[in-house]
């Protein structure tokens, strides 16, 4: 599997940045193409504009133009942004979530520490000194390994997307790092402290935070789950329980939540997604079958569930 480590610059995404690009990709599917009439255009520098380019195909509300140069909004990106959007700045923790889904589950060329740390990390916390140790062992078996500058930026870029910055001085957070709208989630939470692997000096220590059922809607985990079903088993006609709780992507890994929460909320699946799901709950083999129709149209209409709930 090739992995992306890079692209994203030195910056997190920050709230602002998808609903102007989507804006400027709109009136100009090149935007990207200039750097200095992104530049005026977004009202960033350089190196900024490069991130943001980044950020809006990563979280999936743009993409390559068809038969043209250029970027194009995605469907999601017209439904969450365009003029009757659903949410154009961002203001509700189901569209978050959902872009947390969308940027923890990319099918090509997924994101290394994202994929990494939720798919792969078997402890209940980390730190960075143990990440980027394990991510040089990676690198290591790669055709081409990977400089310790860039391990080193990508692991931060994961970590600050989701925990705020905090001085050195003061240990107070950072202004700037509360911008990152996947902050507000609190996926990831402080988990103590520990000597690092050289044993030199405290660092801290972070968890996944596996309470996170509670704000996942159940239209949002429909949404999600369908979406999920057609990227990695559009062939399929069911999955496993195991599939669905444990493998890479999968909607039980990407929101952390246990069994029993998963377990639930399949077990009410077919009337929250009006027959589109049919949860059988065997002993031997439990197991998710698709009993709807997978279309385009369904999953608008899943998202128009999703934020009608929401606005009620």
């Amino acid at each position: 599997m090739k992995f992306r480590f890079s692209g994203h610059e030195s910056f997190p995404c920050r709230y602002t940045w998808l609903p102007k690009a989507y804006q400027a990709i709109s009136t100009d599917p090149e935007i990207f193409s200039n750097d200095n009439a992104a530049m005026v255009t977004l009202g960033v520098g350089k190196n900024m504009v490069k991130s943001i380019r980044f950020w809006i195909q990563a979280f999936g509300i743009a993409k390559p133009a068809t038969g043209q140069p250029g970027l194009e909004p995605t469907e999601l990106g017209h439904l969450i942004f365009g003029p009757d959007g659903f949410d154009p700045f961002l203001e509700d923790t189901q569209t978050l979530w959902l872009l947390h889904y969308k940027l923890s589950s990319i099918k090509d060329d997924p994101l290394f520490a994202w994929y990494f740390l939720l798919y792969r990390w078997s402890k209940p916390q980390f730190s960075r000194s143990e990440v980027l140790s394990q991510f040089t062992k990676e690198s290591e078996q790669m055709e081409r390994p990977l400089a310790d500058f860039t391990k080193d930026q990508h692991f931060d870029i994961f970590l600050h997307s989701y925990v705020p910055v905090r001085s050195k001085k003061t240990n107070e957070v950072l202004e700037d790092s509360l911008d990152c709208p996947l902050n507000e989630l609190q996926f990831i939470l402080p988990g103590g402290e520990r000597l690092s692997d050289d044993g030199g000096r405290l660092e801290p220590l972070y968890e996944f935070n596996n309470e996170n059922g509670q704000q996942i809607s159940d239209q949002l985990f429909v949404y999600c789950l369908f979406d999920n079903w057609r990227n990695f088993h559009a062939a399929e006609q069911t999955i496993s329980f195991r599939e669905i709780s444990s493998s890479p992507c999968s909607i039980g890994q990407v929101f952390r939540l246990n069994e029993p929460e998963l377990r639930n909320r399949l077990e009410h699946i077919s009337a929250v997604s009006a027959g589109l799901f049919e949860f059988v709950s065997s002993a031997s083999v439990p197991r998710l079958i698709k009993t709807g129709e997978f279309s385009d149209q369904t999953q608008q209409t899943l998202l128009n569930t999703m934020y009608r709930n929401i606005a009620v």
